[in-house]
């Protein structure tokens, strides 16, 4: 795992700049399998309370085709909802639920093909207002030609802020050579 703690680049002499939107945080590429990663707020750049916005861009391979989920500050109650929109070419389904965890997408299984790989990128918007969080999200999913691709959005229903991120597979293993990568959005600091 790499995570970026050094002092932020669009802080010159104690005045902030207009630097570049997306500050890149922290990035876990697995070397070998692993039933989960954790992203956390810590100091320097990976301070999340200075950021409006957080990106999660994955691609996944398991070893069963499994749901991408994630937690928030370690919550594990019933306290988030969702609500999917996907399709795979000739047909679409909608879903929504309350549920446990917040529901990302879902991952490529191994027998689909050693080099197919799923992709998901999230956005988690105001990330430390007082109101509930919401996310959405974008996946595809290939399966040696064939697979899907969906839209889904997550509400938490807290007001805390958001300073901890399991991401994990919801049955199996991510595999090796599975890659999670987390950006911090900064507010604007001038006008056009």
């Amino acid at each position: 795992m790499t995570v970026n703690t050094d002092a932020p680049a669009y802080i010159v002499d104690g005045v902030l700049t207009d630097g570049e939107a997306w500050v890149a945080l922290q990035s876990h590429v697995l070397s070998a399998d692993a039933t989960g990663v954790t992203f956390q707020s810590s100091t320097g750049a990976n301070d999340w309370s200075q950021y409006m916005d957080l990106v999660i861009i994955g691609y996944c391979q398991s070893d069963t085709e499994t749901s991408v989920i994630a937690r928030y500050n370690n919550d594990t109650g019933t306290n988030y909802t969702y609500q999917e929109l996907y399709g795979d070419g000739s047909s679409v389904a909608g879903y929504t639920a309350d549920v446990a965890y917040n529901f990302w997408g879902y991952c490529t299984k191994v027998a689909d093909g050693a080099n197919d790989f799923s992709m998901f990128k999230v956005d988690l918007f105001d990330i430390n207002s007082g109101k509930y969080k919401t996310s959405a999200s974008q996946y595809a999913v290939d399966k040696s030609g064939s697979g899907y691709v969906g839209l889904l959005t997550s509400t938490w229903k807290s007001q805390a802020a958001i300073t901890e991120i399991d991401l994990l597979a919801w049955t199996g293993d991510w595999k090796d050579g599975s890659r999670f990568d987390l950006w911090g959005v900064l507010p604007r600091m001038v006008t056009a």
